[in-house]
């Protein structure tokens, strides 16, 4: 495990993850990858759990590679370059993305068909596997145990760290409250919250979270909060260090959860983590066609110290925080129909 990067050490890629995370945008609108080398390329393809090395993994990646272009050229009648549909192998099309050659737009479209279509299939997948929530549970909460840790070993700037899982009460309790009542809007139930030091310690534990856990192309947009990083002072600080431009300002709105107090400050986001089937089912009795990982919406929760101890008191409280929804499920659970419907 790697050193974690100091502030002053952080590559466009990584600025532009923590943008991505932190506003909650996609991928889909990007039109430009910022990788170096194969180095940075083989470690996003790790986070993503497929194995540079092993010749079955990357096969799958030009099989998806291949379903992209075909998809491309029904439904839409492009005429894909032929470097970009076949001759560069699927690894290389993540730097020809990032370079400013002739082909550069043409592997941004190829890649982000290719990131939906592997996404679809992850999903797929898991629908297939008769395995329980708890298995699976269990399996991102070790993944990502084992991370934290070696990232602590490592250095990284960590106080404190918990995960939790939602219990049902609260899980029926969230959606009686929400306007949305579907159960697959429940992003939170799985949930890692991680306190380092001081301010200046989140911007380094979340570019080293984007290096080695948290694959920034599925993050879940429309989800983050970010209440405590400047991130325009980031990218400021990032392009007078490099001569470099990050990608454009644009105002990305936020979730508000109305439950919460006044003065509550954190740093939310969820991210769809990537989970190699063999850590639920032994090999042969994986489905065939199915490829080799699943995806599992896990939330995470990232403060300083000071922080964090504010948002345990008063109307920030989990308390305050409870009380406000309950008050609010009693006031739709019993409204006449002459009431005029709660906010959200």
């Amino acid at each position: 495990m790697a050193r974690p990067p100091g502030t002053d050490e952080l590559t466009l890629a990584d600025v532009e993850a923590i943008r991505l995370l932190l506003r909650g945008e996609s991928v889909i609108d990007w039109h430009r990858l910022n990788f170096a080398d194969h180095e940075e390329v083989d470690r996003f393809l790790r986070l993503n759990e497929f194995d540079p090395e092993s010749e079955d993994e990357m096969g799958r990646l030009e099989d998806v590679r291949a379903d992209a272009v075909d998809y491309l050229s029904r439904a839409y009648a492009m005429a894909i370059p032929e470097e970009v549909a076949a001759d560069l192998s699927a690894r290389d099309l993540f730097l020809v993305a990032s370079s400013h050659g002739p082909h550069q737009k043409w592997a941004c479209v190829v890649l982000k068909v290719m990131h939906i279509i592997h996404h679809i299939n992850g999903r797929a997948a898991l629908l297939k596997m008769s395995v329980s929530d708890e298995l699976i549970f269990r399996e991102i909460e070790l993944k990502v145990i084992q991370v934290v840790e070696q990232l602590r070993a490592a250095g990284a700037p960590l106080a404190e760290w918990e995960w939790s899982r939602k219990p049902l009460d609260s899980q029926i309790t969230k959606l009686l409250a929400k306007r949305s009542t579907l159960a697959a809007n429940i992003y939170d139930k799985l949930r890692f919250r991680l306190i380092v030091p001081t301010p200046e310690d989140l911007v380094p534990m979340l570019a080293t979270l984007t290096r080695q856990l948290i694959p920034f192309n599925y993050v879940v947009p429309g989800e983050s909060v970010n209440q405590l990083i400047d991130l325009e002072a980031l990218i400021r600080n990032h392009e007078a260090r490099t001569n470099g431009t990050a990608r454009g300002r644009m105002p990305t709105a936020t979730p508000y959860n109305e439950f919460s107090g006044p003065e509550y400050r954190i740093v939310n986001f969820v991210a769809d983590l990537p989970l190699r089937m063999e850590r639920l089912l032994p090999r042969t009795e994986i489905p065939a066609g199915a490829g080799h990982v699943v995806f599992v919406l896990t939330e995470f929760q990232i403060a300083d110290k000071e922080t964090a101890k504010r948002n345990e008191s008063g109307a920030s409280s989990h308390e305050a925080y409870k009380a406000r929804q309950h008050e609010r499920v009693r006031m739709r659970l019993f409204r006449d129909k002459d009431d005029p419907l709660p906010p959200d």
